[in-house]
């Protein structure tokens, strides 16, 4: 049986309660990602209209074009969030990375793979291992 989700800790902002300056990042968020409705997280942050704004803005830069494709970006995010157990991020990422073109058989071998790094990481950090000469970089 599933249990509902915790509610956000001040609740959330819709955009027919938002500010002028918290409907101006709503809207761009909205026309950014060419949907018609802003995720749960924004109007969680919108309480602290600076923070909704900086995070947004890093967003939009990090999660663009560039030497990264969007499928990879978002399967990276997808490692993360499971392995900081963030059940919001995972879901919103894995939606993404799906659009993005993410199949079922990459999504078991992501998660393949981030468990078998979680594990040789506890490992490598719980025998202190040190780094070998070849990999060090110069």
């Amino acid at each position: 049986m599933f249990e509902d989700s915790p509610m956000a800790t001040f609740g959330l902002i819709d955009y027919d309660q938002a500010s002028p300056e918290v409907r101006e990042i709503y809207d761009d968020i909205m026309r950014t990602r060419q949907v018609d409705r802003v995720n749960n997280f924004w109007k969680a942050m919108a309480h602290d209209p600076a923070l909704l704004r900086r995070t947004w803005e890093q967003v939009k830069q990090v999660m663009a074009p560039g030497a990264l494709d969007a499928v990879t970006k978002e399967m990276i995010y997808v490692a993360v969030s499971a392995t900081s157990q963030c059940g919001y991020c995972i879901a919103s990422h894995t939606a993404a990375a799906r659009k993005a073109g993410m199949t079922q058989a990459m999504f078991a071998e992501l998660l393949a793979v981030t468990a078998l790094a979680n594990a040789t990481n506890r490992l490598a950090s719980g025998y202190q291992v040190e780094i070998d000469p070849a990999f060090r970089t110069s």
